[in-house]
């Protein structure tokens, strides 16, 4: 696995915002249920803490060392084993059961939020290291979770881990959150207490949509926005990257820059900042919370590549016609590829490539240190973003028409299929079916394995505007005002929104909402379908 574990990160980092630390609880949560209900008998891992949790380069939790799990029997004792500090009382009495394993998983998000090694502590004393004293972040519903995880007699706890995912889910889609207003200039800040959350809202299946709220920028939106602890970003061309709360669409801050902004923000959770390019040839880190610029990067050309955050770096290409490789902590120079082409597309990063397309028709496969692996020349210019799937198969699109299937190892073609117009539009995967936009007006479903058509629907102008896929529906915008969503599977159009401008902004899903900008300057926030 290519990433950290956790007890590494916590040593390298000062913080770790708690959207990402509830994310990781509710994976963790998941996959002890996985464990738990195995059959034919159930598995209690007996060793949570953070050493045995790796965080992968796409920031997903995996957890390792499964050497000392062990298959449970009711009634029957086990060996003392496990690690001081994290094992539950009567995993010391040889009593390990499921409940043990949430006990460990409680004492493991307890060091991780307050940052007090529990090994260092005197045994079971949770109690006495309250969680807000560590961390301004934590609530007193969050402490009230960890407290009742962490409850001494094991029938005082959560009695499966699917009940405390539950808990961890009414933290994560209900908060209430203070952040700070700063000032455009990135002077002074101005402490502002947010509004408390919304409540969840679905959007109706009647064909009508009505949006959550909408926030004005000065210029086109042309770039996709994106999102992080309540937080919304997106960049105008106003030369502006903004940052809204996601609840209520209310101004938070804004960060100008010395031109018009065409790329989507990349968010860096690890050091809780925004990375952003601009048409002044520089690309900025500017932080979550206050919109202050942590470190800038200037290169020979126009920004219009979105950054990829992945491995603890940032990369981007330039019309320069250079992929970039910068360090995300302090933006030192890593390294650059001269593709001899403006790059617009976003890389894709893997565990082990860098993946783009140039302006020059090239699709070009790196190693993580910017060896050239392999490269693919399409017949016009790669716009489009390329996603790898779970398989390791990159799809692509091009202005000659064509989508492709290629092999993100070795750049072998497995397939392509043919549009009726330049393919902008970057596609994403959903199960074993890619979905992409055509300038042909067409969304296309595509099966992945075979490369056919499942269905596409017909739209009234061409479509630039990448899709999103969730809860079984695609969301994407066209250049005809009109934002859609769709059914994944049939292709049958649930509703449809008219903007006021042209939609060439991907769609980002955020909780409840899906989120789009559009020409005509706004920032739209829609309710998702809820399934």
């Amino acid at each position: 696995i290519n990433g950290n574990n956790l007890e590494e990160i916590l040593i390298k980092t000062k913080r770790i915002p708690m959207e990402k630390i509830l994310e990781w609880a509710i994976d963790l949560c998941d996959v002890l249920h996985y464990l738990h209900g195995y059959q034919p008998e159930p598995i209690i891992f007996r060793d949570m803490k953070p050493a045995n949790i790796m965080v992968d380069s796409l920031g997903k939790v995996r957890l390792v060392d499964f050497g000392i799990a062990k298959i449970f029997v009711s009634g029957v004792k086990q060996t003392t084993i496990g690690t001081e500090g994290y094992s539950a009382p009567e995993q010391y009495k040889g009593n390990a059961n499921p409940l043990s394993d949430i006990y460990s998983l409680g004492a493991t998000l307890h060091h991780v939020i307050t940052r007090k090694d529990p090994r260092l502590e005197p045994p079971f004393s949770f109690a006495e290291r309250k969680l807000m004293d560590f961390n301004e972040e934590a609530t007193p519903e969050l402490t009230t979770v960890l407290d009742k995880a962490l409850s001494f007699e094991p029938d005082k706890r959560y009695q499966s881990c699917a009940e405390m995912k539950e808990a961890f889910l009414a933290l994560r889609y209900r908060p209430t959150i203070s952040v700070t207003s700063v000032q455009a200039n990135g002077g002074s800040a101005e402490l502002k207490p947010r509004k408390t959350s919304r409540e969840l809202t679905s959007a109706p299946l009647d064909g009508v949509v009505q949006p959550i709220w909408t926030f004005k920028t000065e210029d086109e939106i042309r770039s996709s926005p994106a999102s992080s602890d309540q937080l919304a970003f997106v960049g105008s061309y106003d030369t502006n990257l903004w940052a809204v709360d996601l609840n209520n669409g209310e101004f938070i801050w804004k960060r100008p820059s010395d031109a018009g902004i065409a790329c989507a923000p990349g968010v860096d959770m690890s050091h809780s900042q925004v990375i952003i390019g601009s048409e002044d040839y520089t690309v900025r880190a500017i932080g979550m919370r206050d919109g202050r610029i942590h470190w800038t990067h200037i290169t020979g050309n126009k920004v219009r590549s979105s950054p990829t955050v992945a491995h603890g770096y940032v990369f981007f290409g330039s019309d320069d016609g250079k992929l970039y490789a910068l360090n995300a902590d302090n933006g030192r120079y890593q390294w650059e590829y001269d593709a001899g082409a403006a790059i617009r597309s976003k890389p894709c990063i893997t565990n082990d490539r860098v993946i783009f397309g140039t302006e020059g028709g090239e699709i070009i496969g790196l190693e993580l240190n910017g060896t050239r692996k392999w490269a693919m020349r399409p017949k016009k210019a790669v716009t489009s973003s390329p996603f790898v799937d779970l398989e390791g198969i990159c799809y692509v699109g091009s202005f000659d028409g064509f989508i492709y299937a290629i092999d993100a190892d070795s750049g072998f073609s497995h397939w392509r299929l043919r549009t009726n117009g330049p393919v902008i539009s970057s596609p994403t995967v959903h199960r074993n079916l890619v979905y992409v936009g055509s300038a042909d007006g067409k969304v296309y479903c595509v099966n992945t394995q075979t490369g056919k058509e499942r269905w596409t629907m017909q739209t009234e102008k061409p479509i630039v505007a990448s899709p999103v896929v969730h809860n079984g529906v695609v969301y994407i915008g066209g250049t005809d005002n009109i934002f859609y969503a769709i059914d994944a599977m049939s292709g049958k159009e649930l509703w449809r929104f008219n903007a006021k401008g042209a939609i060439t902004s991907g769609a980002h899903i955020a909780d409840d909402l899906v989120l789009f900008g559009s020409l005509d300057h706004n920032l739209y926030a829609l309710p998702v379908v809820q399934n």
